[in-house]
């Protein structure tokens, strides 16, 4: 297809491949196995002579159809899809590191995702070291000789701090690393970290690729040296694979992508400018306000400053707490990403895992707040959140 086209185009049109009974809608494969035309062919398939679909595990059309639709989306020459964003992250981790190697990943990231690289790829002899995300500088200064991977989340969550991907990715190749950007919160719609010279780009698509907070699933786009060779054989041996239902899922979300996330990001930067003036509000983090520690990178690296906000309520956790407990409308819900908007007491839920140091780090204290803005009316979502803060 065009490489031309639009967010909006690639998003309704990319990837689709039509059976011999041209349907119009993307068709849904719900096979665990495929039939070949005889003993050669099979011994072709399975020996990587001859493309086509062997086992669904690894091989799909309707998985494959939401893997090219999301690669075209982010400007990849490939895409993975993986059975949730957390796949999407340990695939990327197992198949480009080895013991002994070292990361350098955000201290601003996913709960799960530090818990991940700190814990659980630390059994393996695989080394982290956390630093700022904003401090370009901090990056550098903790580089080693055996530093593989550079890993970041950009806006973070869930103080929506906004990283420098361009500035990264000149760090990361200074060492010989690879840089991996999880786009969770901006999507391709709003973000194309690769173009700003991103290796990888991850998603949890778990989040605003479904939108509606139905099914799991992730994905890992990239050049296909890093991506499509490497990361097919660890889904055949590893099997964490998005299923074809969910794949098709996420094709009807694509869909609607570019739409949702512009929508969901003027509602969100109309409430945060409502809660950065109210009085029981000590602090909103958004990059979409003026007041943002970088608000102009967001401006630049961005093409809407996304659905997602936090702030803090004064009186710390029993205050945010009261918050959340008087809202009626907002769903009490740590997934974001739907066009119902959910809300969340972050040190509780999310990062409850991590050590109080490790939170505190992070800027995430008692009295935060975060909020992902859905489709309802604005207006309504005011007057929700202003049972608890009044």
């Amino acid at each position: 297809m065009d490489k031309e086209l639009e967010i909006a185009t690639l998003g309704v049109r990319a990837g689709q491949v039509r059976s011999q009974f041209q349907e119009h809608a993307e068709a849904l494969y719900l096979t665990s196995s495929f039939v070949f035309d005889n003993a050669a062919q099979a011994a072709a398939r399975f020996a990587g002579g001859e493309e086509g679909m062997v086992y669904s595990r690894y091989t799909n059309p309707t998985v494959a159809m939401f893997q090219d639709r999301l690669a075209a989306l982010e400007g990849a020459e490939s895409c993975v899809a993986t059975a949730s964003g957390m796949a999407a992250i340990l695939a990327t981790a197992l198949v480009h590191l080895k013991a002994g190697d070292h990361v350098l990943c955000s201290n601003a990231v996913f709960g799960a995702t530090i818990q991940l690289f700190s814990n659980i790829l630390g059994r393996f002899c695989i080394e982290t070291t956390f630093v700022s995300p904003t401090r370009v500088d901090d990056w550098r200064a903790a580089l080693k000789p055996r530093t593989r991977l550079l890993f970041l989340e950009t806006p973070s969550n869930p103080l929506t701090e906004i990283s420098d991907i361009a500035a990264l990715a000149k760090v990361a190749k200074s060492a010989g690393a690879l840089l991996a950007v999880d786009n969770v919160f901006c999507t391709p719609a709003l973000q194309r970290p690769l173009e700003l010279g991103a290796d990888l780009v991850i998603h949890s698509a778990t989040k605003y690729i479904d939108g509606q907070g139905r099914v799991m699933g992730g994905a890992v786009a990239g050049a296909k040296s890093l991506v499509g060779e490497p990361m097919t054989a660890f889904l055949r041996t590893a099997g964490p694979a998005l299923s074809p239902f969910n794949a098709w899922v996420l094709l009807k979300g694509l869909e609607t992508l570019q739409l949702r996330m512009t929508a969901q990001s003027a509602a969100a930067l109309e409430l945060a400018r409502w809660l950065e003036r109210h009085p029981a509000v000590e602090r909103v983090h958004y990059p979409g306000l003026e007041s943002h520690p970088q608000h102009e990178l967001a401006r630049r690296q961005q093409r809407a400053a996304g659905s997602v906000l936090s702030f803090e309520v004064k009186g710390g956790r029993a205050a945010a707490w009261r918050v959340i407990d008087r809202t009626r409308l907002v769903s009490i819900t740590a997934n974001l990403g739907d066009v119902k908007t959910t809300i969340i007491h972050p040190a509780s839920t999310t990062h409850g895992r991590i050590s109080p140091e490790a939170r505190a780090a992070a800027g995430i204290t008692e009295g935060l707040v975060r909020i992902a803005v859905g489709l309802e009316a604005v207006a309504d979502l005011k007057a929700d959140l202003e049972r608890g803060l009044s």
